[in-house]
């Protein structure tokens, strides 16, 4: 049973992923990739990817999969957080959100706190870095990202370090918790990381840019939630009991955060691209990410003991505070 209600809502999340008639080609690509790197687990996230992009599965099939008032909680929770997970939720999936809400029979109290809840983690992106813009002598707005650079004294490169490495750690505690807006708490994180690295080496980063800058990596925020969610669903992680998080503490399926690994390799190509004065070609990027994720994969298991102590003490008002101060 459980594998059949994993599957209804780990569909339902692929629904909302593609709500967004708009989603672009590049997080469509990353969504598939995801869903081909969790293939080998039950249920087959590749093949309900497939099942959803040629219209073989229906929303309806997937709801009626779920039976109880738990279930059904948890699948509109996660719909929302996917929907959210750009920091936007556009018209398409507003309404695709008031359909599968319909469909699921859910009260709108109990929607409501849902959705409020995603609505506080999506002020952690707003919060994350300013929309600022600057004007050129010619009175031409520009966003902050593509003006020029403010010189600044030397950066401190081990007191930068350890930020990232801080950053990565957090955020591998922050998956091993089973609430949905720990996994939504991630991207702002992220976000703020960069702009805080960015700002380091005299560059005053607008949320559009930072949101660029981790797309061109392959860090897309929907397919980044998905990720998060899918292994936590397909790992055990998600106990639900009348709407209620049941336990404190988890392991996602293949037992590490990589949560911790992504953010570190971000944050190290981040300060490599902005120390370098922002001149590292796509092609680098990609490359560079790749390989510093790499690395990242086979430290993380040494700082297992920090990231899940640094779990056991979370909580929201924590996180949140964290990306407004």
């Amino acid at each position: 049973m459980t594998e059949h209600r994993d599957r209804a809502i780990l569909t339902i999340a692929l629904f909302a992923a593609f709500a967004d008639n708009d989603k672009q080609e590049s997080e469509r690509e990353e969504i598939r990739r995801i869903a081909e790197s969790l293939g080998d687990s039950e249920p087959d996230l590749r093949s309900l990817y497939q099942d959803v992009l040629l219209k073989r599965a229906t929303l309806e099939d997937a709801v009626a999969g779920l039976e109880d008032a738990g279930e059904k909680h948890l699948a509109y929770e996660m719909a929302v957080g996917v929907c959210d997970a750009d920091g936007r939720m556009s018209d398409a999936e507003r309404e695709f959100l008031d359909r599968l809400k319909a469909l699921l029979g859910m009260q709108g109290e109990e929607s409501e706190a849902i959705e409020q809840e995603a609505e506080q983690i999506v002020e952690l992106t707003e919060a994350a870095a300013p929309l600022a813009l600057t004007t050129t002598a010619g009175g031409e707005a520009i966003t902050a990202a593509q003006a020029s650079a403010v010189p600044v004294a030397g950066v401190d490169e081990a007191e930068l370090n350890k930020r990232i490495l801080n950053y990565s750690i957090l955020n591998g505690a922050l998956e091993l918790l089973p609430q949905s807006w720990a996994s939504m708490a991630i991207i702002p994180l992220q976000i703020k990381m960069v702009y805080r690295i960015g700002k380091d080496y005299g560059y005053e980063l607008d949320r559009g840019h930072i949101k660029d800058f981790l797309a061109t990596l392959g860090v897309g925020m929907t397919s980044q939630y998905i990720e998060q969610f899918g292994r936590k669903l397909i790992g055990g992680l998600f106990r639900k009991a009348a709407g209620k998080s049941m336990g404190r503490l988890g392991r996602s399926a293949t037992g590490v955060a990589f949560s911790f690994a992504t953010t570190y390799a971000l944050g190290q190509v981040a300060r490599r691209y902005y120390a370098g004065g922002r001149t590292m070609s796509t092609e680098l990027l990609n490359k560079t990410f790749a390989e510093t994720l790499g690395s990242a994969k086979q430290m993380q298991s040494e700082f297992v003991p920090q990231i899940e102590q640094r779990a056991n003490n979370l909580s929201m008002n924590e996180v949140m505070s964290m990306v407004r101060n």
